[in-house]
């Protein structure tokens, strides 16, 4: 990518991936707060301001190096503190503060869609084209961050999901997995298979939003 483009995309894309990984980590926190968890409140981490969320490697260097190399565009923040012990019903709670992440994903990327939807409706706008690019990175980094986090590995937010489900015995087995699981997510970025498991279904994902909105 030729740097004057790469500049370009750069700053289109600067807004929806802050505000995908942000109202992610916020989700997590406001859904814990909701629940009785008030660890991320107390550190002022439910907040739409990125900076207090923006981690160096996964906020910044990573989505940039995705966008030159054009390979899947993903990232991450740093994580909401959650103590899941002081939920109301931890095991149970735990469902909806792990979910909360994934959901504003999906909620965003419905919400650029509907952006998509009406700059291609209004060609002749001067915000037309860029509006559509904008969107279109919109809908590409929620889709992924929505089906990267599902993915069944704490400590993601799917790993948490599923040990909310599992009886106790199997659920206390998946969670002792989680020191290691960042390791193991490293581990599948670095070779080509989790490129042939998240491609599948963000694929589906497009689809979906796409019949949705005609687009």
């Amino acid at each position: 990518m030729q740097l004057d483009n790469l500049i370009q995309t750069i700053a289109i894309a600067a807004i929806p991936v802050l505000f995908a990984i942000t109202l992610h980590e916020a989700a997590h926190g406001y859904v814990a707060r909701y629940f009785g968890d008030m660890t991320a409140h107390q550190m002022g981490r439910i907040s739409l301001n990125p900076m207090r969320h923006i981690d160096p490697v996964g906020t910044i260097i990573l989505p940039l190096l995705t966008l030159a190399l054009g390979g899947i565009l993903f990232g991450w923040a740093k994580p909401v503190p959650v103590n899941f012990s002081a939920l109301r019903n931890p095991k149970k709670d735990m469902l909806w503060v792990a979910i909360a992440g994934p959901a504003s994903n999906l909620l965003m990327a419905l919400m650029w869609a509907l952006f998509y939807k009406l700059a291609w409706m209004n060609p002749d706008s001067y915000f037309a084209e860029p509006l559509m690019e904008m969107a279109s990175i919109g809908i590409k980094i929620n889709a992924v961050l929505l089906v990267l986090n599902m993915l069944p590995l704490p400590p993601l937010d799917g790993g948490r999901v599923a040990v909310s489900l599992l009886p106790r015995t199997q659920a206390y087995q998946l969670a002792r997995i989680e020191p290691y699981g960042m390791f193991i997510l490293i581990f599948l970025a670095v070779t080509p298979v989790l490129g042939w498991v998240l491609g599948p279904l963000v694929g589906s994902v497009y689809k979906i939003i796409s019949f949705i909105f005609g687009i």
